[in-house]
């Protein structure tokens, strides 16, 4: 997968994610109908996760990460918003909504990839509970004595590792790779290849912003996802300032509208 030269990564300083943030929010704040119903869209989807895992345990933790995976594509419409704000414009969601309309094949595949992520995960959490843990794990409860206090940890511990590589893998392929695709004429590989760099070249901030997409998500989930409201749509936005401080794309044309 070659480097596109037409593609530069720039170094920002450790606290450019809280200038990320405060951009987003002020975006939120042009265009919040929009972001409340990107937020809501995801914390319904997290409802539905919790209301399974009532019944089927052993997929919750597969299952919330996962969700968490996809992530980045269903802020797509934020980016466009963003993206027009930055014009001088006033968008909507009609905007938002247009934005998945129009597409692009790259950000289709790049969502297929994400899924097909997000399911081996949740596929691959649940067999590995199912080979270590013999008894049925009907509830939290069950979850902590079968598969964390009766293993020794050493499941939890393997199962945390895994998802950590996991998650850190999708989060450097997707750290600025939507956003460019949305604006840039650019390959699905190319892009990827540029959101590794641009998290190579800036380990501290991008550290920093990882911690905070952490954090954010957590407090939402912490707040029966009602967090996700807010979260999501400031994240969503903040995603866009991300991609155009760390990311240098002007030589390349710009998606037709």
């Amino acid at each position: 997968m070659a480097a596109d030269a037409s593609v530069r990564v720039r170094t920002v300083p450790i606290g450019a994610p809280l200038q990320w943030l405060a951009l987003g929010w002020r975006d939120f704040l042009r265009c919040p109908g929009a972001g409340l119903v990107h937020g809501a869209f995801v914390a319904v989807g997290g409802w539905i996760v919790l209301a399974l895992s009532f019944r089927y345990w052993w997929l919750a933790p597969g299952a919330f990460s996962g969700f968490v995976i996809v992530g980045p594509i269903l802020a797509t419409g934020l980016y466009e918003l963003s993206r027009l704000i930055g014009r001088g414009e006033s968008p909507g969601l009609s905007h938002a909504i247009a934005a998945w309309r129009r597409g692009t094949w790259q950000l289709v595949q790049l969502g297929l990839l994400l899924s097909v992520l997000g399911t081996l995960w949740v596929v691959g959490s649940a067999i590995l509970f199912k080979l270590f843990v013999k008894v049925p794990l009907r509830g939290p409860l069950d979850f902590l004595r079968y598969a964390v206090i009766e293993q020794g940890n050493v499941l939890f511990v393997l199962w945390a590792v895994l998802g950590g590589l996991g998650v850190a893998i999708v989060f450097s392929i997707t750290a600025v790779s939507p956003p460019l695709l949305l604006g840039r004429r650019i390959g699905l590989a190319a892009a990827l290849l540029a959101s590794v760099r641009a998290v190579g070249d800036n380990p501290g901030p991008m550290l920093v912003w990882a911690l905070v997409i952490l954090i954010a998500t957590s407090l939402s989930i912490a707040t029966a996802m009602l967090g996700f409201l807010i979260s999501v749509p400031v994240i969503g936005h903040a995603t866009w300032h991300a991609y155009r401080a760390l990311i240098d794309a002007s030589d390349l044309p710009l998606r037709n509208e």
